[in-house]
């Protein structure tokens, strides 16, 4: 990739590595990030296009924003002598408008003609054989283990986020419940005092009517 200024993009890992077993497929995710405030378009290319599906090949991230890409290779019916791999992967990446979409890029976006600045990052590839150490740290990182840093710490924010916004619902939740409760206590216990009174009165105002209206028929 150009070293000129601050790189558009970057990859994690910086190549790519498979388990290798015949006929089965095997998978590596790749996550690119872009390190600008602008809408940046990537296109992934490889030597070997038959062996290899690679979803998205092209996409466009947000500023600040990261993709992640999973490239499979496809089942083989033969192994490459010393299990060396001589396959290559290229990963262009272009300044586009703002708020452009994957269809709104142009057959032309990743030319440099006309001195369009469009970085380039090679990825070689690597064959793990299933049953050494490397072909395990390779299972961790697939299943979210520690090895996979940057993945994780997308990950991590996007959860600490999430919790955030789960916790402050839960205290708003309860903040509501206890003014209901509150409520609930004072209304029984002032609607009971009332009654109380309410009735001594009409008991007082009784008496004193019951009263005047006897005073007169005894004199």
């Amino acid at each position: 990739m150009s070293n000129a200024g601050q790189q558009l993009i970057s990859v994690h890992p910086d190549e790519l590595k498979f388990i290798f077993e015949l006929e089965k497929q095997s998978f590596c995710d790749l996550k690119v990030v872009n390190n600008t405030e602008h809408h940046v378009a990537f296109k992934v290319k490889t030597t070997s296009p038959k062996k290899y599906f690679v979803r998205p090949n092209t996409n466009v991230i947000q500023p600040w924003d990261a993709c992640f890409i999973r490239v499979t290779l496809q089942a083989q019916l033969e192994c490459p002598p010393d299990m060396q791999c001589k396959d290559k992967f290229l990963l262009q990446s272009t300044i586009v408008p703002p708020h452009s979409d994957i269809d709104d890029l142009s057959p032309d976006t990743f030319n440099k003609d006309g001195g369009k600045v469009v970085e380039e990052c090679k990825l070689k590839v690597v064959y793990v054989a299933p049953n050494s150490a490397s072909a395990d740290a390779i299972r961790n990182t697939s299943r979210g283990t520690p090895d996979n840093s940057s993945n994780q710490a997308i990950q991590r924010a996007k959860e600490e986020r999430d919790a955030a916004i789960r916790q402050t619902q839960q205290l708003q939740q309860e903040l509501d419940m206890l003014k209901r409760r509150r409520l609930q206590k004072t209304d029984p216990g002032f609607s009971f005092k009332f009654a109380l009174f309410v009735a001594l009165i009409g008991l007082m105002v009784g008496f004193l009517l019951n009263l005047s209206l006897s005073s007169p028929s005894s004199e």
